[in-house]
């Protein structure tokens, strides 16, 4: 083997003694271009490519019709996937190119890297968890180093903000780009990658190994002035890896003879392999390897995670755009405008030729002032927000994110080895329909629909398995019924991992899910764990695993006396009681068990909020919040029951329960939700331990608060007995920072009761008025952790209410709280605000819209008699009252009297505000 720099081992024209190496820049278009043409030119017998050795017996499915970079190499333990690297390909890579010319031209390829057996290995003994390509240990940075990920599917990026590359001991690794850069004079390295690299046209007649020649020389003077480039760990996993490579090259030229052999690898490691070294010195080296045993397959890449900010170490900064340079053979710029138009078009953007036109000729001239040979990506990036965006940054984020790195996928045979788990995956998502994508789509399933309902069982099932190719999303349509989830999908390539780890739990989804399920019942020690586990398993629809889950659940419910822990675990348990029935799985266990856990909930609620300190009051309201939603689905629940089974409660109980506690019985014909069996009678304990609560001078001023809103937005309390327990809240007698906190718990989530009802609002407004100076500081993060939940608008408008004045007071006995439940014990006169801001309706001025209504909406407004004022017109009637104040809430309903539901919707499906959605 020639020594000496790595110019001499380039030979000429002519096929001489040495093999020719050819480094490159992992993922840059220019390189794979000379190095097609450098192969052209020499055709050697025999392909060295960097990679893992293990690798040489699927190489020959790169050159299957149904490969589509990018794609990557995965190599894993074969007894815990989860240690794991891969080798990342574009379509753009100079390895690619080479790989696919060999195979067109019949030639053996061969990866000369060192195993992943032994990398792997190497991770663990470093404490990386992954192969030196983990940490990028090509020493050469992410510009020219190696392309191995990390461990777990996860890429380690081998730069840090503010520190540059590091490396595992910490020393601050060199970036040849950057130093190359530097050194001819350009702040950025990418920039003067593409102009002395990438848009440099090969001319006919030049010498296809000049570009591999001056390179070379570049690196070995870069390691002969820092080396390695990087620390300890990362020059001994060079030297290592370096001697295999040399082993391995001196193999294929004993065989193929020194001219037939070829060799790709990292710029940075052609010095190393091009000096005299002594084979015996690098076996030596090579010795006592640590070794796992390892699998190796090809799985599909996408250029999002080709990108450097991804956290790839060789990563590029613009995968698209390189993209785009290797596959154009002419008009690079013109044809990159071209595809910006069609985008933005696609996205409603209004992009004519003449603007495409313009940008280009913008950019051609940013180019000439700025001294470039041609429009590179900075240009074209100015160009486009100048020309087609108008100056804003939005739309040129989506050239950003669509174009300059993109969203492609890649494909790989279905004769690439695969555990049959991940067969079994493939053959459910062909059936179903459900492509993988690189973009993020929303799906919104119809369970009612036999596709639909298979695959949520598949996205369930997955979920359990931890494989995370879909999660759960919130309609776009704004939907909460039982009967549809909505999903948003986005396949990565580290899916791969999780479903070759998965694969230990059995071959099919379906069995995996269910041993899994299983063994996680058995594991699990908190009660929340095992009914969010019953819930998924409803969901999957795995009968196999609900039988242990629902026994592991019966006997941690039996043990766990902990309230917090109950109230925590109901929320997942009541959902699964509901869309179990709503999904025709049975779950009449379910139902018991959580009948059983809301009835100690409601016992051992009131104790068990006593004398908690902020932090635990907190966390309780939390908790309250999240079961009180719950106890309106174990209703419904417990109402669709046989009657024989259910409990009924007597009527005048509510009512006894509210004397007692000192709270006014509601209106008559009050939404109380009252009906007969055991669903009924859970939910009455419920609101009587929201009493208690709301009354016991023990509990926090923020669960007292929380628990007065709760009934309240429920009919149980009427506005006037609200107005008194929040008088007695904010009396003088209470201490600032506990009054706050009762305001805090009764205004969490909204505060559009204080725009429409003025006797709260100037309780609040004098109490905070009325709050001294020293204690003003103490309950001001308080108060201003709640207004801010507030939305804009009702801020807006509160802070309009309070400047304009003139709020309700009392007028007796003085005294902003000697009103409802103040000193007095009397009602408080009221004034109003002003007009349209009164108590009552001001019919005059609601008189003055409806010849706007009529003209929006005839078919309704027409109902509505004629106006007041006009020949036989009548005052309009009074609006019903606010849901709050205790009224039913009319149903709506069209012209023939029919209720408005949405169209085929079902009794069941129909759900009441309560309700959640599955997902």
């Amino acid at each position: 083997m020639t020594t000496g720099h790595a110019g001499t081992a380039v030979p000429g024209a002519e096929r001489g003694g040495a093999p020719l190496l050819l480094g490159v820049r992992h993922h840059g278009p220019g390189s794979a271009r000379a190095v097609r043409a450098a192969l052209e030119a020499r055709r050697p017998r025999v392909l060295l490519v960097e990679g893992p050795p293990e690798a040489d017996g699927i190489i020959a499915l790169a050159g299957e019709e149904t490969m589509r970079p990018p794609v990557a190499l995965l190599a894993h333990a074969a007894d815990e996937p989860g240690r794991a690297v891969f080798w990342p390909l574009a379509g753009f890579s100079p390895e690619w190119v080479a790989v696919r010319w060999a195979l067109e031209h019949g030639l053996p390829v061969r990866f000369m890297d060192l195993p992943a057996a032994h990398a792997l290995a190497l991770g663990d003994e470093d404490g990386a968890g992954g192969s030196d390509e983990n940490s990028n240990g090509d020493g050469g940075g992410a510009a020219l180093g190696d392309e191995g990920g990390g461990a777990n599917g996860d890429e380690d990026g081998d730069g840090a903000e503010g520190g540059g590359p590091r490396s595992t001991d910490g020393s601050v690794r060199v970036d040849p780009l950057a130093v190359l850069a530097e050194t001819a004079g350009y702040d950025d390295a990418e920039e003067w990658w593409e102009d002395v690299v990438e848009h440099r046209a090969a001319r006919a007649g030049s010498d296809p190994y000049a570009p591999f020649a001056v390179l070379g020389e570049a690196m070995a003077a870069l390691r002969e002035q820092h080396g390695t480039g990087g620390g300890r760990r990362e020059h001994r996993r060079d030297l290592i890896r370096e001697a295999h490579m040399r082993l391995r090259l001196r193999e294929a030229v004993r065989e193929f003879g020194a001219g037939g052999v070829a060799a790709v690898c990292g710029a940075w490691h052609v010095p190393a392999l091009a000096a005299q070294a002594r084979a015996t010195d690098d076996r030596r080296l090579l010795r006592g390897l640590p070794k796992l045993k390892t699998e190796i397959t090809w799985v599909p890449w996408t250029h999002r995670r080709l990108a450097r900010r991804s956290g790839y170490g060789a990563g590029i900064t613009s995968p698209g755009w390189y993209g785009h340079l290797f596959a154009s053979p002419d008009r690079v710029v013109e044809r990159w405008m071209t595809k910006v138009a069609r985008l933005l078009r696609d996205e409603d953007h209004g992009v004519s030729s003449a603007h495409v036109i313009e940008a280009v000729r913008l950019a051609d001239s940013l180019a000439a002032m700025r001294g470039r040979p041609v429009a590179g990506l900075a240009e074209t990036i100015d160009a486009v927000r100048a020309v087609m965006c108008e100056g804003s940054d939005v739309p040129l984020a989506l050239v950003r994110d669509k174009l300059i790195v993109g969203d492609v996928l890649g494909e790989v045979p279905e004769g690439a080895p695969a555990v049959p788990l991940q067969r079994d995956v493939e053959r459910q998502q062909r059936s179903l329909r459900l492509k993988p994508e690189a973009s993020e789509r929303e799906l919104d399933l119809d369970l009612r629909k036999e596709t639909d309902a298979a695959r949520s069982r598949l996205l369930h099932r997955l979920r359990l398995l931890g494989i995370d190719w879909a999660v759960p999303a919130r309609s776009r349509t704004g939907s909460t019924g039982t009967f549809r989830e909505s999903w948003r999908l986005r396949w990565e390539p580290e899916l791969a991992v999780r479903t070759a780890e998965a694969g230990v739990w059995g071959t099919t989804v379906e069995s995996a899910a269910t041993a899994k399920a299983v063994s996680q019942a058995a594991e699990a020690t908190v009660l929340a764990e095992v009914t969010a586990l019953a819930e998924h398993c409803l969901l999957a629809e795995l009968p196999g695993a609900l039988g242990v889950v629902m026994r592991a659940l019966a006997d941690r419910a039996a043990l766990d006396a902990d309230v917090g822990r109950l109230a925590e675990a109901l929320p997942a348990l009541v959902r699964s009681v509901r869309y179990g029935n709503v999904r025709g799985t049975g779950s009449a266990a379910l139902t018991d068990v959580a009948q059983g856990l809301a009835e100690r909930v409601c016992v051992g609620l009131p104790p068990a909020c006593s004398g908690l300190d902020a932090d635990g009051a907190e966390r309780m309201r939390g908790h309250i919040d999240a079961v009180h939603r719950s106890m309106a689905l174990l209703a419904q629940a417990g109402a669709e029951r046989p009657p024989a089974t259910a409990e009924a409660s007597p009527p005048e109980s509510q009512d006894a329960a509210d004397a007692a506690h000192g709270v006014d019985a509601p209106a008559a014909g009050a939404n109380d939700a009252r009906g007969d069996g055991a669903g009924s009678d859970i939910r009455t304990r419920w609101r009587s331990a929201l009493r208690r609560l709301a009354t016991r001078d023990r509990i926090p001023g923020l669960i007292r608060g929380r628990c007065v809103r709760l009934l309240l937005d429920e009919g149980r309390l009427t506005h006037k007995e609200a107005a008194r327990l929040m008088g007695l809240a904010l009396s003088p007698g209470t201490a600032p920072p506990e009054a706050a906190a009762w305001i805090e718990g009764f205004l969490g989530g909204g505060g559009m009761l204080l725009v429409h009802d003025e006797r709260l609002l100037a309780l609040v407004d004098g109490w905070l008025s009325s709050v001294p100076e020293d204690a003003f500081k103490d309950v001001l993060p308080l108060l201003r952790r709640t207004f801010a939940e507030f939305e804009p608008g009702v801020r807006r408008t509160v802070g309009e209410l309070v400047r304009r004045g003139g709020l309700s007071a009392a007028t007796a006995t003085g005294g902003a709280f000697d009103g409802p439940g103040g000193v007095g014990g009397q009602a408080a006169q009221l004034r109003p605000v002003r007009p349209g801001f009164g108590h009552g309706l001001d019919a005059a001025r609601a008189a003055a819209v409806l010849p706007t209504l009529r003209l929006l909406m005839p078919e309704l407004v027409t109902e509505a008699g004629p106006e007041p004022g006009t020949a036989g017109g009548q005052p309009p009637p009074a609006p019903p009252p606010h849901p709050a104040d205790g009224a039913h809430r009319p149903e709506r309903t069209d012209q023939k009297g029919h209720a408005d539901r949405e169209p085929g919707a079902t009794d069941r499906e129909s759900e009441t505000d309560d309700e959640e959605a599955p997902v």
